[in-house]
């Protein structure tokens, strides 16, 4: 396994596994006995980056979720685990009512659902301290202020150790970073946003985002994470729901448009010169990228969890990377 740091303050910043594991569907579509058979292996392996959040996976039960993290709780407790392990979790777009979801009744980021989410987060994980929690969906209906000042006051008590922000507009990333430290309080350090060699069409409105797809890495978002040293991209779904390995996952209708054609072709002919899978060449082009980049990849098996594994030891030559780079 390869690592590297995330977070810039020495009391907060963390060693982290190159290879992040998603539990988003852990205790729920993926039951406890394959769950822990997939989290033995990723330690074993060297992984210690785990993410998850409030909200998983309330959409199978109807619920309000918290599946994931007791699931995660359950299996600290019982493998003895402790503060090696990097647990990542988010708030903010859990709904408030079962049968409801984030789009139509989240539960916001005020001060008052940031303090109570994450205590019972850190009670479903068993833990003292939450070393990383996200703002997981933008609340435009509190000042950037008040979200602000409930996070750093977690840091500040020591239940949280880095905070990060997931799909959000980058303006509010910014400003939100420029609160922080214009009142000398601890920011935003690391970014959750989908991204994958495919890229999406960025002005496809969504039930969350009606002037477009907020939780992309668009061009802009690399662009600020190339300016802003000390900021890290946790890249989730790279893997786009096995889309590029499995004829019964056809790519979502806003990825068809001519420049994935190109990059698709790339992506085979990379492949096929390394003898790696798709998967693996994406993965790889991930971690091996200039920009801080973690990929952030769910396994349903530990044969899932293998291939994405045997990723991180793919060494792509300058040339792959740079047709791969090149490719619209």
């Amino acid at each position: 396994m390869r690592y590297r740091t995330i977070g810039t303050d020495p009391a907060t910043r963390r060693e982290v596994s190159v290879l992040a594991l998603g539990a988003m569907l852990f205790g729920s579509l993926t039951d406890e006995e394959t769950s822990f058979a997939v989290l033995d292996r990723y330690v074993e392996a060297g992984g210690n980056f785990i993410d998850t959040s409030d909200n998983y996976a309330y959409w199978t039960d109807g619920g309000q979720g918290g599946q994931s993290e007791e699931l995660l709780g359950r299996w600290r407790r019982s493998r003895g685990v402790g503060d090696e392990i990097v647990l990542a979790t988010k708030l903010g777009a859990r709904p408030l009512a079962p049968g409801t979801g984030f789009v139509d009744n989240p539960e916001g980021l005020s001060a008052k659902v940031i303090h109570e989410a994450s205590e019972r987060s850190r009670e479903r994980l068993g833990v003292e301290k939450i070393d990383l929690l996200y703002a997981h969906i933008e609340d435009r209906t509190v000042e950037a202020g008040e979200t602000v000042q409930a996070f750093a006051e977690l840091v500040a008590r020591g239940s949280v150790g880095l905070l990060g922000v997931s799909n959000h507009a980058v303006w509010r990333v910014e400003r939100a970073r420029a609160l922080a430290a214009g009142a000398h309080l601890p920011g935003y350090e690391v970014l959750q946003y989908h991204h994958s060699l495919l890229r999406p069409r960025s002005d496809v409105p969504s039930g969350l985002f009606p002037e477009g797809n907020l939780g992309a890495a668009t061009g802009e978002l690399l662009s600020y994470l190339g300016a802003e040293e000390g900021l890290t991209l946790v890249a989730y779904s790279p893997l786009l729901g096995g889309a590029y390995g499995r004829r019964d996952k056809p790519l979502p209708s806003d990825y068809d448009h001519p420049g994935n054609t190109a990059r698709l072709a790339v992506l085979r002919d990379v492949a096929k010169e390394t003898g790696a899978t798709l998967n693996q060449v994406v993965l790889a082009w991930q971690i091996g990228g200039e920009l801080p980049v973690i990929p952030l990849a769910g396994a349903s098996s530990v044969a899932q969890l293998e291939e994405n594994l045997a990723a991180v030891d793919l060494e792509l030559t300058p040339d792959q990377r740079a047709r791969l780079d090149a490719a619209h």
